[in-house]
């Protein structure tokens, strides 16, 4: 059974750093596409910052390239979002997720559909 949970969301000051985890197990990282949403409010979820788990080819939104970079670490079978230069737009429950896909490497990550959730974790960036 896949479970993911997600730690390391807080308040933080507009500029400033979080690195959120996911803590993930039930599965092989190789087989799957690894993702962190986010959702606000009254809007719907949307991906951030999804990945290959086998070749690490990585996929970013819009609003977050070059502030936020996803990473894995499979010995530890952690999933990582560090968020840097952080903006008070940025304020949502972030979720982590995997989806069992294939992909390959050089080939863009789409970064939905996925099946698998973990509880999401609050980031509030004030101003």
């Amino acid at each position: 059974e896949v479970q993911l949970q997600a730690s390391g969301g807080g308040l933080v000051q507009a500029g400033g750093s979080l690195r959120l985890s996911c803590a993930a197990s039930g599965f092989n990282f190789e087989d799957y596409a690894l993702g962190w949403f986010r959702q606000v409010p009254g809007e719907e979820r949307v991906g951030v910052a999804c990945m290959s788990g086998e070749y690490g080819n990585t996929y970013y939104a819009a609003s977050v390239k070059g502030r936020f970079t996803i990473s894995s670490d499979s010995a530890e079978n952690t999933v990582y979002l560090q968020m840097n230069n952080l903006k008070p737009e940025d304020t949502a429950v972030y979720y982590c997720a995997a989806d069992w896909r294939t992909t390959a490497p050089g080939m863009d990550v789409i970064c939905s559909n996925f099946r698998s959730w973990g509880q999401g974790t609050l980031v509030t960036v004030s101003s």
